[in-house]
């Protein structure tokens, strides 16, 4: 499901929503929260991985939790770490958690960030699903302003077969994807 482009906050607008979160490594409370990819998708990772932790936000604390435990972790997101050369690398494990529902292009978006993972690697994702048109009304997900797009778990097992991935359900809004070893 997809919000009309003509509702979408500008860019200025998108910035000044995510300038409100105040998520901090030193924040117990989010830690637990993204413990629930953090924790499967560490259990699938080689020692000393290297990461990419897409759409950070402006406190990145995901990737303070993965190099806690050894493994290099690189940044992006496109308002606070808009660095386009870490986007062409391949990397252990990319990790996306809430962003997918910012995504204006997912198209694109999504088969750049598969194109990142290694062969053997693991793209993992946080995102609540839409579950059908009923529930959808009363939905708190789609009233933040900057949700522009929401997955079910049918597109999710569409990308599974298009990438020839195995995806996992880890949590009811945590999902794994591993690439294929060549």
């Amino acid at each position: 499901m997809f919000v009309p482009s003509q509702y979408w906050l500008s860019a200025k607008s998108e910035k000044q929503e995510y300038d409100k979160h105040i998520n901090t490594p030193e924040d117990t409370g989010y830690r637990t929260f993204l413990n629930r990819i953090f924790t499967p998708v560490l259990a699938r990772l080689p020692a000393k991985a290297k990461g990419l932790d897409f759409g950070c936000g402006p406190g990145p604390t995901l990737s303070v939790m993965f190099e806690e435990q050894g493994a290099q972790v690189s940044l992006f997101d496109k308002f606070y770490y808009p660095d386009d050369a870490v986007l062409a690398k391949q990397y252990d494990f990319v990790t996306a958690t809430e962003v997918w529902e910012h995504l204006s292009d997912p198209r694109l978006d999504l088969e750049l960030l598969w194109q990142c993972v290694k062969p053997g690697g693991v793209l993992g994702v946080m995102t609540k699903l839409v579950r059908d048109a009923e529930a959808f009304k009363g939905w708190h997900y789609k009233n933040d302003p900057t949700h522009i797009i929401f997955f079910s778990l049918a597109t999710l097992r569409y990308l599974e077969k298009k990438w020839g991935a195995i995806l996992e359900v880890v949590a009811a809004d945590s999902f794994i994807f591993t690439k294929p070893s060549n």
